[in-house]
């Protein structure tokens, strides 16, 4: 069936929008870190999004060689903001992008070794995680429904007032309208909510006004690689936990849309992801993995088509060469945004939760797994400075919630399931069945 073109416009802006403030902010915040020019900056933010419309292309777009095939949307990884600072400081720009493309290229040789792992991540590890990465991502919501971290006016009682009024509108569009409508409730409440803003002096153009119309990308903006054992090691550890993040987003989309993930369907998605950091090394961008909030977006509209994403990509990749006019969605408030993000991000737990329901809740050690994990994930996210003294190879892998939570979950099912001795009764009966096999 022919889908209206205006329809599936409006669903791929809302999902940039779901997505854009998460992804410019990384960018921000290397440059600033890394004393970036304002030229260089506004270069690596529009690449940035550019590529992130580009590796969301090559990951719904599903081929014999990479791509999972399902709505999902990729943007740069929060986890690869330490180490890219860190590796920047100490060995410069030219070995961040040395290391990015040597991690790229590990990553699609293991693919298919990584992809045969799926027997580790059964209903009681991919629910964990996805709760985890639901959990995780509510303080996130809840800063930007307070202004904004750094805010002159963080917690007053405006942004309260505009954060909580922007997710009422959306749960009231939820509510009384079907169809279209509440596909776009979140689109409508983000510009509802700008609206608000407006009016009540919270929006700001002059990123508009400041950003140019038109922004040439070339390769290797920033200087010809250079590689360095550490950095590329440091990097491939990135590049593993961004694999281990975005499993339990292929399982949460593949549970959505009713699709049974294979072993080849992994490889190719992890291939995707490879392919994305080694072009992300090129243009001298980041490394990506799938965002979460807009699985989210995915089941709060109901709309599951590939259509959608791919236009969302298309969108992004104008943007970037565009830079003012992808400002414009600088301008949402910070608290317009979290009012959104608690509904999307509230629903990523809600889908933990459904998938945890397949799990047989009866055995203690099931129970033992999920305990810990989510335990891990919200401890580790509630003090991030638990492993500051460890080893930075060692804080890659504990320093973020959702990866020291869904490591937690792997190692605890391989030590009670996959692991699991068999009791001596197991064995008898196992005996038994084999004689009366034979007496057969």
């Amino acid at each position: 069936m022919k889908q209206n073109p205006f329809k599936v416009a409006s669903l791929g802006i809302q999902h940039v929008l779901a997505m854009y403030a998460g992804a410019v902010i990384v960018p921000l915040i290397v440059g600033g870190a890394l004393k970036f020019s304002g030229e260089q900056l506004t270069y690596l933010v529009s690449i940035d999004i550019m590529m992130s419309g580009l590796a969301t292309i090559l990951q719904v777009w599903q081929n014999r060689f990479f791509g999972v095939g399902l709505p999902i949307v990729l943007g740069c990884t929060f986890t690869a903001v330490g180490p890219i600072i860190a590796i920047g400081g100490q060995y410069g720009i030219s070995a961040i992008y040395g290391s990015l493309l040597a991690s790229g290229v590990i990553v699609i040789l293991i693919a298919k070794y990584f992809g045969k792992l799926i027997k580790f991540f059964p209903p009681v590890v991919t629910g964990s995680v996805v709760t985890i990465i639901g959990i995780t991502l509510i303080p996130v919501a809840m800063n930007n429904i307070a202004g904004g971290q750094g805010s002159p006016d963080f917690g007053s009682a405006s942004n309260i007032a505009l954060a909580f009024g922007t997710l009422l509108f959306i749960i009231f569009l939820y509510r009384f309208f079907n169809g279209f409508i509440r596909s776009i409730s979140i689109l409508l409440g983000l510009a509802a909510g700008t609206i608000a803003g407006y009016l009540m002096g919270k929006v700001n153009f002059s990123a508009v006004a400041d950003a140019s119309w038109f922004h040439m990308i070339k390769p290797f903006y920033f200087g010809t690689p250079s590689f360095e054992l550490t950095p590329i090691l440091i990097m491939t550890l990135v590049a593993i936990v961004s694999l281990v993040e975005s499993t339990g987003v292929y399982f949460a989309l593949s549970d959505i849309t009713g699709r049974k993930l294979t072993e080849s369907d992994l490889a190719k998605g992890y291939r995707a992801e490879g392919l994305a950091i080694i072009l992300g090394s090129i243009f001298n961008s980041f490394p990506y993995t799938t965002y979460s909030q807009n699985v989210g977006l995915v089941q709060l509209s109901g709309v599951k088509g590939k259509n959608v994403i791919y236009t969302m990509g298309g969108i992004l990749i104008f943007l970037g060469f565009v830079p003012k006019i992808g400002a414009l969605t600088t301008v949402i408030p910070a608290s317009v945004l979290g009012g959104a993000m608690v509904a999307m991000f509230g629903m990523v737990i809600a889908y933990g939760i459904k998938m945890l329901s397949h799990v047989e809740m009866a055995s203690q050690e099931n129970l033992l797994i999920i305990a810990c994990s989510i335990g891990m994930g919200l401890g580790v996210t509630a003090v991030p400075n638990l492993f500051s003294q460890m080893p930075d190879a060692v804080k890659i892998l504990t320093n973020n919630g959702i990866v020291a939570g869904s490591l937690t979950a792997v190692f605890l099912n391989i030590v009670f399931n996959i692991l699991k001795p068999v009791n001596q009764s197991q064995k008898l009966q196992t005996l038994k069945d084999s004689k009366m096999s034979k007496a057969m």
